[in-house]
């Protein structure tokens, strides 16, 4: 008999966790959280996403054991401004069994119809920024630490399960190392010149602190139009900036000014922490915050993790300026391999900033919906 229990305890949420650990402890591929930071993102006074959000977070358990567990989410931002009545589930995780799939995915159909919901979409998380989509192609590639990573039995389940998909995602890597620059070197001066542009560097995350705050007012308005999209809020920039700006080589934050210091454009491209946190096995202490350090300063492959262009600049070339600036910081610290993360199959206008850097796609994952 399977039972589903809500999670709320901190001593429950830490077992629900854990369970993934548990659940991929023989895989490589599979990167593990912090288990701190994720209790974190789960506490209701310390994620500002529950400013406009509320979730619950269900275990499954069969004979005592847990057996799958998941989070159901209602983003009131994005119910509210956008009309979309939806119940988000995602940190979905479950055994080889479609019976337990199904009791978990009934748990969140249950929740969202409570709150007035018509339709459930996932995996998801709270927002933009958050993880997305099951994993549908690249079992046989490592995750990262923005992206979930799970086995190919879930699309089966929820397929078997009656749902259908919703939106598709695919991810690639590329090298600096295969392409001539000569082209965008050339582009980024001219671009420079006929715009009054200039790139932006930094040495220290100290220098980037006072940008932060523009640069989310650039993301929320780059993506405001895009599908499902929920603005950063104030409370949420000051979260972002204390959790992640640390974490980045300040050298990989990459921003371009017009002439009278408005930011027109940023990219955000972040060491891979993978090998680190899976030696750090969800702890910073006593030795993990030792490797996701070393990782930092010394990792040959990179994430590209946030680009934002004003829309009045999108097709002026000014991407030739980030290459420009990305090529001379490679080159100096040896990057081999740059990953991007999931992006839309049909945001065309993304998948052309990178054609001429011939990447090739790894890795395919998708959201599911259901009608409720």
């Amino acid at each position: 008999m399977i039972t589903i229990k809500e999670a709320k305890t901190k001593k429950e949420l830490t077992d629900f966790i854990k369970f993934s650990f548990e659940l991929y402890k023989n895989n490589p591929y599979w990167v593990p959280p912090l288990i701190n930071d994720e209790l974190e993102g789960f506490d209701k006074d310390k994620n500002p996403a529950f400013e406009n959000a509320e979730a619950k977070f269900y275990l499954a358990y069969r004979d005592g054991k847990i057996v799958g567990k998941t989070a159901a989410i209602i983003n009131w931002q994005e119910v509210n401004q956008q009309g979309k009545k939806k119940v988000r589930f995602g940190w979905f995780d479950v055994i080889d069994d479609i019976e337990v799939t199904k009791a978990l995915l009934e748990k969140v159909y249950e929740y969202g119809r409570e709150k007035g919901m018509d339709h459930a979409e996932g995996p998801m998380g709270f927002s933009n920024l958050d993880k997305v989509g099951v994993l549908t192609e690249g079992f046989d590639q490592i995750g990262t630490m923005i992206t979930w990573y799970n086995y190919p039995y879930y699309k089966e389940h929820f397929e078997k399960l009656g749902m259908t998909i919703e939106k598709e995602y695919h991810e690639s890597v590329f090298s600096f190392f295969d392409v001539d620059p000569a082209p965008f070197q050339k582009a980024s001066t001219l671009i420079k010149k006929r715009y009054n542009l200039r790139a932006v560097s930094f040495s220290s995350s100290k220098e980037v602190m006072p940008y932060v705050d523009k640069m989310f007012d650039l993301f929320n308005k780059t993506y405001e139009k895009l599908s499902s999209f929920v603005a950063i809020s104030e409370i949420q920039k000051e979260y972002f900036k204390k959790k992640y700006v640390g974490l980045i080589n300040p050298e990989y934050i990459k921003f371009v000014e017009d002439q009278n210091g408005n930011i027109i454009a940023f990219t955000i491209v972040m060491p891979s922490f993978s090998e680190a946190l899976i030696k750090a096995k969800g702890r910073l202490f006593p030795f993990g915050f030792i490797h996701l350090l070393k990782a930092r300063k010394n990792s040959k492959e990179v994430v590209f993790y946030l680009i934002g262009i004003d829309p009045e600049y999108q097709n002026k070339g000014v991407t030739a300026i980030i290459f420009d600036e990305y090529y001379k910081v490679f080159m100096k610290n040896n990057i081999h391999t740059c990953i991007r993360t999931p992006e839309l199959e049909d945001n065309y206008a993304m998948h052309n900033l990178w054609k001429n850097f011939n990447p090739k796609i790894h890795k395919r994952r998708k959201t599911y919906k259901k009608e409720l």
